[in-house]
């Protein structure tokens, strides 16, 4: 099945509320609906080692490198702008994938202050692992106790996760190690750090295409 301009489900994301405990975050199941998800799964590729990859530097099959360019483009930006009510009109936008967890992964913690907003989307089947609540994402109300959580966010079913970043915003997983599929966009600050960042993000994708 084709993908195009209207696969993302805009207007579940438009229609999901703001939660605001333990942070402001929403949580949008099936924001890629299953017919489609399945065209995207069978196009990802085998990623041996844990770590985040660029795009570019991965051979992606038709459906995933179209969800790639649709989540890079402005319907999306302007989504999440509004969404949150933020001016994104100009942030630099930074996109990696990850197909396989390490034990070392899932420490609680809070993403780079370059950071503005935070997405994730989560392309994986439905596991025994995940119904054991193994490397599901939790949203935690402190940054010493992972038991101490308001949501917890299996990564399945094309369920998108957004929130925008703050000195608490402590997220984290149970340990869980073998594949697992995500997607992070970050929209990024404009400052020093962010620039850093982000020619950071792209010597690796360089790197990682040169070695594949």
């Amino acid at each position: 099945m084709p993908i195009n301009d209207n696969t993302l489900d805009y207007g579940a994301l438009m229609a999901t509320s703001v939660a605001t405990e333990p942070f402001r975050h929403v949580v949008v199941p099936h924001f890629v609906p299953p017919a489609f998800l399945a065209n995207i799964q069978s196009g990802l590729p085998e990623m041996a080692s844990g770590g985040s990859y660029p795009p570019r530097s991965l051979q992606l099959g038709a459906a995933a490198a179209s969800l790639i360019q649709q989540m890079e483009g402005p319907e999306f930006r302007n989504a999440i702008a509004a969404k949150f009510d933020l001016d994104l009109h100009d942030a630099p936008v930074m996109l990696t994938m990850r197909g396989r967890t390490r034990d070392k992964d899932g420490r609680i913690h809070t993403d780079s202050t370059a950071k503005r907003v935070t997405v994730l989307l989560y392309l994986n089947p439905e596991t025994e692992a995940w119904a054991k609540r193994e490397g599901c994402l939790r949203l935690l109300r402190s940054p010493t106790d992972l038991e101490d959580y308001a949501i917890e966010v299996p990564p399945v079913n094309g369920t998108l996760l957004v929130f925008p970043n703050g000195p608490t915003t402590w997220h984290g997983h149970r340990t869980f190690v073998g594949k697992r599929h995500a997607i992070q966009l970050n929209y990024m600050a404009n400052d020093g750090r962010a620039r850093s960042e982000l020619r950071r993000h792209r010597w690796s994708a360089f790197m990682k295409r040169f070695r594949g």
